[in-house]
């Protein structure tokens, strides 16, 4: 995907989640709209207003009086043809009004991305993420770049290809179907199949594809000097001419383990990790992820080890259904998570990537709490639970939702069915700030043989 973008100056932009983008002259005037290029906001306007999949991570609309883009509950990078890279962040981060709001909200996206099987050899402690103000597309890129040069340090593979030729000199067998085809006349020449030992292995050629896609739009210096000099190692390799076969046919064989994680940033690279392709005729590249499913995968890779008998913890069930039609079952229900306990006092946990106010009760706010979600959940409680239990919708943690809410949401007035609504820590430091024991608790993991 990355292969149609033309090299042009890059213009960095940040913006968070629901914030709003415009190429109007009023944007600089407004603190709560980011300014874009008019080509940027052009390209932008068309993915939000196609059909396809692209339009889900925006929204048109007016607003200050001028035509804005509203990006939703994504975050990620997208490179725009005219070279504008659009980096949105989580919302977490701006709202705990923090004055280094951006680099927080990077760190805590690339901690919860860990939670993704694609994503699991990211790095979050490197001096590089902690020093230098790096855009989240050249972070990427840099941690690439360094495993492909722990690749070579470690040596390239090389596999013996059949090739054909018509040589100079008997080596191999000899083809005489093609001899007598090519070679009736020429008699001095041989035409030969033979195994020649070459580095053209669908593992190198789709390194050297990613290299020279990255290479090709990076814009920090380091990045540049390492992607030309890895390069220049992969120079005997060719390019990769068809991804999707060259990535079927890739095969780790003993020796060859520290190719995993070089062709799985290559991957991401070279197909893209996002329900958004940005495809169309400008090739142009994204890197989208829906925040909903980043902090639910985080929250269950989290619970699930530390989660020890007699208690089980289980991913998106789907056992129940809402209502029954004749023998057909309608509207599947599946909560995000389940967690079973042998001595008969289950859990069912739903995640929320939403902001919670726990100082705004009164009115129309409600802490900022959704109705919706309360149905939702009641429904949990009578299909998985009978009615009896315990219920917990799971928020992340800010400055404004920072402690379990004080009462627990009671459906009935003999508290058969309690709702509990806490916070998650979604920090990049919340190995130091949280303590384990309590959040577990309130999740409904009373595991005592826990290591904290």
């Amino acid at each position: 995907m990355i292969k149609g973008l033309k090299r042009r100056q890059t213009t960095n932009v940040t913006v968070f989640e629901y914030g709003l983008l415009s190429a109007s002259s009023k944007a600089a005037e407004k603190d709560n709209v980011e300014s874009i290029s008019e080509g940027a906001f052009e390209y932008l306007k068309k993915c939000c207003l196609c059909d396809e999949s692209e339009s889900r991570f925006l929204k048109l609309k007016i607003a200050h009086g001028m035509e804005v883009l509203q990006v939703q509950n994504y975050a990620g990078v997208v490179l725009c043809p005219d070279g504008t890279q659009i980096e949105i962040l989580p919302k977490i981060a701006k709202a705990n009004n923090q004055e280094s709001a951006a680099t927080e909200a990077q760190k805590s996206l690339l901690m919860m991305l860990k939670s993704l099987k694609q994503f699991r050899h990211i790095e979050t402690e490197v001096a590089s993420i902690k020093k230098q103000k790096m855009p989240l597309m050249e972070i990427f890129i840099a941690q690439f770049l360094n495993a492909v040069n722990v690749l070579i340090k470690k040596g390239i593979k090389s596999d013996y290809v059949r090739e054909q030729t018509n040589s100079a000199y008997l080596k191999g067998k000899l083809l005489h179907s093609q001899q007598l085809k090519h070679n009736f006349i020429n008699r001095h020449k041989f035409y030969v199949e033979y195994d020649a030992y070459l580095m053209d292995k669908a593992e190198n050629r789709l390194i050297h594809s990613a290299l020279k896609s990255v290479a090709s739009y990076t814009n920090v210096n380091k990045n540049k000097k390492l992607s030309q000099e890895l390069l220049f190692a992969f120079d005997e390799v060719p390019l990769s001419t068809n991804y999707k076969n060259d990535f079927s046919s890739v095969k780790l064989q003993r020796g060859m383990q520290h190719y995993d994680v070089p062709l799985s940033w290559a991957q991401l690279i070279l197909e893209g990790y996002s329900p958004q392709s940005m495809l169309g005729e400008n090739n142009a590249y994204s890197l989208l992820f829906p925040m909903e499913a980043v902090f639910e995968n985080f929250v269950a890779k989290y619970l699930k080890q530390r989660v020890t008998s007699p208690q089980k913890l289980s991913s998106q069930v789907q056992s129940k259904s809402l209502v029954t039609y004749g023998d057909k079952s309608y509207f599947r229900l599946k909560p995000d998570l389940y967690l079973k306990d042998l001595m008969g006092m289950d859990t069912v946990l739903d995640t929320k990537w939403k902001l919670i106010n726990q100082n705004k009760k009164t009115g129309k706010d409600k802490f900022g709490l959704s109705q919706d979600d309360f149905y939702q959940m009641l429904g949990y409680g009578y299909k998985y639970l009978n009615g009896e239990g315990n219920l917990v919708l799971i928020y992340p943690k800010t400055d404004i939702f920072n402690k379990p809410f004080e009462h627990s949401f009671n459906y009935d007035n003999e508290n058969r069915l309690k709702l509990k609504v806490v916070p998650f820590d979604v920090s990049p430091y919340r190995e130091s700030n949280s303590n384990e024991r309590i959040e577990l608790n309130l999740l409904g993991v009373t595991n005592v043989g826990l290591t904290i």
